[in-house]
């Protein structure tokens, strides 16, 4: 049985769910797409910035790009049919690469030092600006080593890059290149000698940059101990250029490597370092923004990608 008052109420009810569905009406009705989106590609920002203690660390992606067949770059020692199971169990392609060049900017409050110039001027220079910064304010160059991929926007057109720079490298790296008759460097970096220091393992770029001897990759590759207000910090350079087929595998060959059995006991000396002490680092060819551990795994080593550990001032 029907009450007088339940009828009402349902009539309440009724009447009230009028003006909702009205209001839901245009929100219910068929959508009519607006114009396509333009597709943008795929990207992410150029730079990267972390606190180190009073220092202000700033990774620049310089440039990227896919590069074929990378076994004819790494594990040159291994069979083809290893490459591909250590890639495929490491869910990536065997056949193609990413590489990624990445440069650091380290702030110390007092000196703005860029450690290596990028692939191109162009590719550091809209990094640097991305970044806030401008080539002018640059006080200091530090070049790990001589390849082109780090000495290759030392100039633009002609003249310095950084006009206001002093440049610093190593004495070893800079002897060898200048007698290899290398039209790069002969372009690059001998204009440059004039405003040029020249350090060996356990020189200080600044206070609290010093040089860490990682020959091999080239006669006088040198990494970069970063240190300020108890935090420390490793710039490999070219020590491993890749997080797997050659950290996680230090004993592979690299034809990168002018000499491989001195740039493998490198790598396994700067490794082993950077793991027993779990020190952070930055890897020029690691995958952008270039900073992450190392941890000891089996007889190599394991790529720990950096997410938030540097924005709570390291571990």
């Amino acid at each position: 049985m029907t009450t007088p008052m339940l009828t009402r109420r349902r009539a309440l009810l009724a009447g009230a769910a009028l003006p909702a569905a009205a209001a839901l009406a245009p929100m219910l009705a068929p959508h009519r797409a607006q114009a396509a989106a333009e597709m943008q590609g795929a990207g992410f920002a150029p730079f990267h910035r972390f606190m180190l203690g009073d220092f202000e660390v700033t990774t620049l992606l310089s440039g990227s790009r896919v590069v074929e067949e990378p076994g004819n770059i790494f594990g040159l020692n291994v069979e083809a049919d290893e490459f591909a199971a250590v890639s495929d169990a490491a869910l990536i392609p065997a056949d193609r690469a990413q590489f990624f060049f990445t440069p650091t900017l380290v702030n110390t409050g007092a000196e703005l030092v860029l450690l290596d110039a990028g692939l191109t001027p162009e590719g550091i220079a809209d990094a640097l600006t991305a970044a806030g910064y401008a080539p002018e304010q640059v006080d200091v160059v530090v070049l790990t080593h001589m390849h082109g991929d780090h000495i290759g926007g030392t100039m633009t057109d002609g003249a310095p890059t950084f006009p206001n720079a002093r440049y610093v490298t190593g004495a070893v790296e800079h002897n060898h290149w200048s007698a290899a008759g290398n039209e790069l460097f002969d372009r690059n970096v001998a204009p440059l000698n004039d405003r040029t220091t020249f350090l060996d393992d356990g020189g200080t770029v600044v206070g609290g940059i010093t040089a860490m001897a990682a020959f091999g990759h080239t006669p006088g590759h040198i990494a970069y101990m970063i240190e300020s207000g108890g935090r420390t910090l490793v710039a490999i350079a070219d020590t491993t250029n890749h997080y797997l087929w050659s950290l996680a595998h230090p004993d592979w060959e690299v034809s990168f490597d002018m000499d491989r059995a001195a740039a493998i006991a490198a790598r396994r000396q700067l490794l082993g370092m950077l793991a027993a002490d779990r020190i952070p680092f930055i890897g020029y060819h690691m995958p952008f923004p270039a900073v992450g551990y190392v941890a000891t795994e089996g007889e190599g080593f394991r790529y720990l990608p950096g997410s938030y550990q540097m924005m709570l001032g390291g571990l």
